[in-house]
């Protein structure tokens, strides 16, 4: 499989984490994106940057157009990975925690993908990563409403994105995960175990990631073995 230049958000801990590492150990050029961009750099692997990037920060897209107009000629796969949970009833969540999530988990996803679609080829892939909370028919955690509607969100954007970029490509899918051992699984549901850890996780995106557009597009896929 010929080498790939991919673009990974979210990559301080978690599932982001271990796919970097998953990547890099295939021989792909990443560029890891994160607030805290000393967890990826701190491991020195080669071909792989890691960059602070804060979704939320509107100069912080024209890092990552600058380092790929200087560095790289093209991107092969973007991953909208990084999220913000918020665990909260409803009745007392505000309009500045609905904005906190919306702006990383679909602002981000959209911004970030406009920012990189002008380098990206025919058959480059766009995966964003959603959850079962945001699949209509899906079993709803309470206090989840902030959360689970913004992943709803991406969702769509994905689908309409497909239509759109249809004929010139790139191609948009989405893995709607279930529960995943994670850090952030484990400040919003302290306790909890999921039945699956980051890196089992990782593995099935790092493959859905490289081969998954020659099959789907348009696409979401259900990530889970139950409802959550």
């Amino acid at each position: 499989m010929s080498k790939k230049n991919i673009i990974i958000t979210g990559t301080s801990r978690g599932i982001g984490f271990e796919l970097v590492k998953l990547f890099q150990k295939e021989g792909h050029t990443i560029l890891a994106l994160s607030r805290n961009y000393k967890a990826i750099a701190d491991l020195k692997l080669q071909n792989v940057t890691s960059l602070g990037c804060d979704l939320c920060i509107s100069n912080d897209y024209e890092k990552v157009k600058d380092f790929i107009t200087e560095h790289w000629t093209h991107v092969d796969i973007l991953i909208n990975n990084a999220g913000q949970v918020l665990n909260k009833p409803f009745k007392d969540t505000t309009i500045d925690d609905f904005k906190k999530v919306y702006d990383t988990n679909v602002f981000g996803v959209s911004e970030m993908t406009r920012t990189v679609l002008p380098f990206m080829k025919k058959n480059s892939h766009v995966v964003t990563i959603s959850s079962m909370g945001g699949i209509q028919g899906s079993m709803k955690f309470p206090g989840l409403s902030a959360y689970s509607s913004s992943k709803g969100a991406v969702i769509t954007l994905s689908e309409l994105l497909a239509e759109e970029y249809k004929e010139t490509g790139p191609q948009f899918n989405v893995l709607a995960l279930g529960a995943v051992q994670t850090e952030m699984l484990e400040e919003a549901f302290p306790g909890y175990k999921a039945p699956l850890s980051a890196l089992e996780m990782a593995e099935y995106i790092f493959d859905f990631a490289l081969t998954g557009n020659k099959f789907y597009n348009g696409k979401v896929l259900q990530v889970s073995n139950s409802t959550p």
